[in-house]
C-alpha cells in the first residue's frame, strides 16, 4: 500500500506540475489569441538556454534569483512583445494552415537561433536544480526542493491564470477580443495592446516550463523543445480552453507514466514483455495525444476558418509534360558528367525524393483542404519494408503506407483544421517512437533507429547515375498522373470539397469516400518517396530521414514549410520546394559567410509567407503575367462622358465609363 501510495500520488504529483506549467502557457494563448502555437516549446527552449547564459557558472555565473527575474519577467516578456509585433497580431482572421505554417517557421527559425548562438559539439551544457542537494523524506520517498517548486509555481500559475482572465477586467478584455476583434474595439478595447499582454504571459510560461525542465536534460534545442511539445496532449484534455481540465490532463500523464513505472518494478514478466511496456512508457505523451483527440469532441466554436486561400491552377498536360521531360533532360545530364560534383549530386538526389513526398503534399493539402504533419513519416514505412524485402519491396511498401494512410483517415473524417493537423502529428510521433525509434516493438527494426538500415536499388538501375535519373522519371510520371487527377473528375470533387465541404454534401457528394481516396492516395504517394529515398542513401537509412524535427533541416515539420514556400499547389511548385530543400543547407556549406542566414532562411521564409501563401512559384509566374500584360496593354480609347448618349443608346463601354466616374464596381 505503501508503495502505491508514492507512486500514484508522490510521484505523480512531483511529474504533473511542469507538464501543466507547460500546457497553461498553451491554453492561455490560444484561449486569448485563437493561435494554437506549435513554437511554444522552442520558446521555452530559448529562455532555458538564456537562464543557463546568466547562471551557469560556466558562462557569465550570476545569482539563481537574479537569472529567474531576468528570464521569466524582461526576456521572455520581450520574446512575447517582439513575436507579437512582428507576427501573431498579423495573423488574427488568418485560416488554420496559415497560423500552421507560420509558427512552424518561426519553431525552426528559434531552434536554428539556438544552433547559431549556442553550436552542439561546444561542450555540455547542463542547468542545475533549484536549490541543488537540498532535499527531504516523505513516505520513504526523498523529494528535492526543486519538485516543491514546480509544484508551488504550478498551483500559483492555477489559480493566477484563473484570476486573471475571470476576475479581472483585463481577462475579460483578453477573451473578447479573440471573440470579436471589432466589437471589443467599440467598447474600448485595445486589441494590439490585449494581444502583446497574452503573447507576453504565454512566452512567460513557456520559459518556466524550460526552465524547470532542462534540469532533467542535456540541454540541447531539439530536445528541450520536443519535451514541451508533449504538453500538447495535456492541453488537448482541456480542449485548449479550460484550465482545471488541462491540470487534471496533466496529472492523467503523470499518472500513466507512474504505472507503467510501478509495473516494470513491481511486477516479473519475459523480457519482451518488459522491453514492450517500456517502449510503450516512452511512447506515452504521443499516445496520449492520439486518444484524446479520437475521443473528445471538436471544440468548433473555438476553431479558425476553414477557407484556405490558396489559388489552384489547372495547367494543362502538355505543359507539365515538358517541364517534366526538361527535368528528366537536366538530371541526365548533371547524373553523367561533371558540371557539379558529387556531393551536391547526392544533395539533389535527396531532393528528388523528398519532391515525391512534397508531391502528395499538393494534392493533400493544396488541392484537398486536409491538413497533414504526418506525410515523411509515412514515408518511413515504405523505406521499413524496402529494407526488409529489398528493392521489390518498394510495390509492398507503397501499398501498405496507403493502407496505413486510410487508418489514419479513419479519426481524421470528423477532424478538420487544428485538430486534424495535431492527429496526424500525433501519429508521426507515435511512429517515430514505437516503430522507427530505439524503443521500437518490433526488435528487427531497431537498427533502423542508428540510421544503419540499408536498402538495395532495383537491379537495372543500380548505378548512382541510372538511379539519379531514374527517380526523375518516377517524379514526372507521378506529376503528369497529378495533373490528370486535377483536370478531371476526382480533382473537381477534391477541390469542392475543400471550398465547401457543406455545400458538397448537401449535393450528395459522399465525402467519407473522398477523404479515405485522398488520403490513401497522397500516404502511397509517400510511400514512394520515402523508399526512393531509402534507395538512394542506401547505406544509412534511419529514424533521422523520417523524424517529425530531429533530422534538423530534412524533417517532417520543416517539409510542410518548404512545401508551402515552393507553392503547395502546383506539382512545379513541389519541384522548387525539393530543390530549396536540399539546396539551402547546402549553400551554407559552400560559403561559410552564409551559413547563418542559410540555416534560418526556411524558418523566416515560412513566416514571411504566412500572409501569402501560394508560394514563390505562384507569385513570380503572377508578376510575370502583369509584366506581359503591361508590355501588351494598349489603353483603348473612351469617350468622354459628355459624348454619351450622342445615338440615343448605351453600350457596355459606356456603361463601364459611368460606373468608374461614379466610383461603382458593381462586383464586376
Amino acid at each position: 500500500m505503501e508503495e502505491l501510495f508514492r507512486y500514484f500520488v508522490v510521484f505523480a504529483l512531483l511529474a504533473a506540475p511542469t507538464y501543466a506549467i507547460a500546457a497553461s502557457g498553451l491554453v492561455v494563448t490560444y484561449t486569448t489569441t485563437g493561435i494554437f502555437n506549435f513554437a511554444h516549446g522552442a520558446i521555452g527552449m530559448i529562455v532555458a538556454f538564456c537562464y543557463w547564459q546568466i547562471t551557469s557558472s560556466s558562462a557569465w555565473g550570476l545569482p539563481v534569483w537574479l537569472g529567474l527575474v531576468l528570464c521569466l519577467l524582461v526576456i521572455a516578456p520581450a520574446i512575447g512583445f517582439l513575436l507579437d509585433w512582428a507576427l501573431f497580431r498579423r495573423l488574427a482572421g488568418a485560416s488554420t494552415i496559415t497560423t500552421i505554417v507560420a509558427t512552424i517557421g518561426l519553431l525552426f527559425a528559434l531552434v536554428s537561433l539556438a544552433d547559431l548562438i549556442w553550436p552542439s559539439g561546444t561542450g555540455i551544457r547542463s542547468v542545475e536544480k533549484l536549490f541543488p542537494g537540498e532535499t527531504f523524506e516523505l513516505a520513504g520517498v526523498v523529494i528535492e526542493y526543486h519538485d516543491v517548486c514546480a509544484l508551488v509555481a504550478a498551483i500559483a500559475v492555477a489559480v493566477g491564470l484563473r484570476a486573471l482572465l475571470f476576475r479581472t477586467r483585463l481577462g475579460t478584455a483578453m477573451r473578447a477580443v479573440v471573440d470579436s476583434r471589432d466589437l471589443a474595439s467599440l467598447n474600448g478595447v485595445n486589441p494590439n495592446r490585449m494581444s502583446s499582454v497574452a503573447w507576453m504571459l504565454g512566452c512567460s510560461l513557456a520559459g518556466l516550463a524550460g526552465i524547470l525542465l532542462a534540469p532533467d536534460l542535456t540541454l540541447t534545442s531539439i530536445a528541450l523543445t520536443l519535451v514541451v511539445i508533449q504538453a500538447y496532449a495535456v492541453a488537448m484534455v482541456g480542449r485548449l480552453r479550460s484550465l482545471p481540465l488541462t491540470f487534471l490532463g496533466a496529472l492523467i500523464l503523470a499518472e500513466v507514466n507512474s504505472l507503467f513505472d510501478y509495473v516494470q518494478i513491481r511486477f516479473t514478466f519475459s523480457p519482451n514483455i518488459e522491453q514492450a511496456i517500456g517502449d510503450l512508457a516512452s511512447a506515452t505523451p504521443a499516445l496520449m495525444l492520439l486518444v484524446v483527440l479520437i475521443v473528445i469532441r471538436q471544440d468548433t466554436a473555438a476553431l479558425r476558418p476553414d477557407n484556405i486561400h490558396f489559388r489552384v491552377p489547372r495547367p494543362s498536360l502538355q505543359h507539365v509534360a515538358v517541364v517534366m521531360a526538361g527535368l528528366v533532360a537536366v538530371s541526365a545530364v548533371v547524373a553523367n558528367t561533371d558540371i557539379i560534383s558529387a556531393n551536391t549530386v547526392d544533395e539533389l538526389g535527396k531532393g528528388i525524393a523528398l519532391g515525391v513526398v512534397i508531391l502528395s503534399l499538393v494534392l493533400l493539402t493544396g488541392w484537398a483542404g486536409q491538413v497533414s504533419l504526418a506525410q515523411l513519416a509515412l514515408g518511413g514505412v515504405a523505406a521499413l519494408a524496402v529494407w526488409k524485402m529489398g528493392p521489390w519491396g518498394l510495390v509492398v511498401g507503397v501499398a501498405a503506407t496507403a493502407l496505413v494512410g486510410a487508418l489514419v483517415a479513419l479519426p481524421a473524417l470528423r477532424m478538420r483544421s487544428l485538430y486534424l493537423a495535431l492527429t496526424t502529428m500525433a501519429f508521426a510521433l507515435l511512429l517515430e517512437r514505437v516503430v522507427y525509434g530505439n524503443n521500437a516493438l518490433v526488435t528487427a527494426f531497431r537498427p533502423f533507429a542508428t540510421g544503419s538500415a540499408s536498402a538495395r536499388r532495383p537491379p537495372f538501375v543500380e548505378g548512382d547515375s541510372a538511379f539519379f535519373v531514374f527517380m526523375a522519371v518516377v517524379f514526372g510520371l507521378v506529376a503528369l498522373g497529378m495533373t490528370m487527377i486535377r483536370n478531371g473528375h476526382f480533382g473537381r470533387r477534391l477541390a469542392a470539397m475543400k471550398d465547401s465541404p457543406a455545400a458538397c454534401a448537401t449535393l450528395g457528394l459522399d465525402l467519407t469516400v473522398t477523404k479515405l481516396e485522398v488520403f490513401a492516395l497522397s500516404a502511397g504517394i509517400a510511400g514512394l518517396g520515402g523508399g526512393l529515398l531509402a534507395m538512394w542513401k542506401s547505406s544509412s537509412v534511419g529514424l533521422t530521414d523520417f523524424a517529425l524535427l530531429e533530422g534538423g533541416a530534412l524533417s517532417g515539420l520543416p517539409l510542410l514549410l518548404i512545401a508551402v514556400i515552393g507553392g503547395i499547389t502546383s506539382v512545379t511548385g513541389a519541384m522548387v520546394g525539393a530543390a530549396l530543400f536540399v539546396i539551402m543547407p547546402a549553400v551554407g556549406r559552400w560559403y561559410p559567410g552564409m551559413r547563418s542566414i542559410m540555416t534560418m532562411a526556411p524558418g523566416l521564409a515560412g513566416i514571411g509567407l504566412a500572409k501569402n501563401p501560394d508560394g514563390a512559384v505562384r507569385q513570380v509566374a503572377e508578376a510575370i503575367e502583369e509584366i506581359r500584360a503591361g508590355d501588351d496593354q494598349t489603353v483603348p480609347h473612351l469617350p468622354e462622358p459628355e459624348a454619351l448618349w450622342t445615338d440615343g443608346r448605351i453600350g457596355p463601354d459606356d456603361a463601364a465609363l459611368l460606373d468608374d466616374e461614379l466610383g461603382l464596381s458593381w462586383g464586376r
